[in-house]
């Protein structure tokens, strides 16, 4: 499975490699992983942009998880083969930007979506199998915390 997440919400300015999160785009990033986990995702890998944004992203995503964050250049925001990135990998986490995260699922997919920060999408052989927004993503996270708590 191919899971696509654009980055969380960064703050504002420059240089624009190092926006870091905000606060509200910690919490998303957060909830993410505790949702995956929820969801009893696996994963092999998680790949990300070097920007500050994405990193931070990833790292707070895959924390719950277990998962190894290996920075990758070509999600930088430009388009890129992801073939080539994920060439061995069964399940794999990339964290990137738009326009090139939506360019890549309507490729693979077909589907005319635009990722908001913070969504997630997963694919399977080419079809879209999910596709969340932040807010569905916080809210499989917050019921987690009720089920546990």
């Amino acid at each position: 499975m191919l899971w696509l997440l654009r980055h969380a919400e960064a703050a504002d300015g420059a240089p624009d490699d190092e926006r870091p999160l905000t606060e509200r785009g910690v919490k998303h990033a957060e909830a993410t992983g505790v949702a995956l986990a929820r969801l009893g995702v696996h994963l092999d890998l998680c790949l990300t942009s070097p920007k500050l944004r994405s990193v931070q992203t990833a790292e707070r995503v895959c924390e719950p998880l277990g998962v190894e964050v290996r920075i990758e250049p070509a999600l930088s925001g430009e388009p890129f083969d992801v073939q080539e990135l994920i060439v061995g990998l069964d399940d794999v986490l990339l964290v990137g930007h738009d326009p090139s995260f939506s360019m890549l699922l309507h490729d693979l997919t077909g589907a005319q979506a635009r990722m908001k920060k913070g969504g997630l999408a997963g694919i399977s052989k080419g079809e879209l199998v999910v596709l969340m927004r932040p807010s569905e993503l916080m809210a499989i996270a917050a019921a987690a915390a009720v089920s546990t708590g």
